[in-house]
């Protein structure tokens, strides 16, 4: 059975995917990051399944960690790239623009 990709509707910013795996504290940091902020995402639990594992690493330019995360067609890496973009104050206008 294959399962739909989670979305997550809270707000009108520039759409959101990220790629998860189960359990993953990286995974789990950057969604409640997005979910503090009201943004419209939609996740993709890609582990297990490996079409989307390989859409992911296709897409992420063959990075294969978690969480994999693209603000509209741009990629801006996993947790650790976002929070440096939060940190720096660049992130909201990243998700406003597009």
């Amino acid at each position: 059975m294959k399962l739909l990709p989670q979305v997550h509707t809270q707000s009108a910013m520039t759409q959101v995917t990220i790629y998860t795996k189960p359990y993953c504290p990286y995974c789990i940091r950057a969604l409640t990051l997005l979910e503090q902020k009201g943004v419209a995402f939609t996740e993709v639990e890609a582990a297990f399944d490996a079409e989307k594992r390989a859409e992911m690493v296709q897409k992420a330019g063959g990075r294969a960690t978690f969480p994999q995360i693209f603000v509209g067609d741009r990629h801006i890496g996993g947790c650790d790239e976002m929070m440096a973009l939060e940190r720096e104050g660049k992130l909201d206008s990243l998700l406003q623009a597009a």
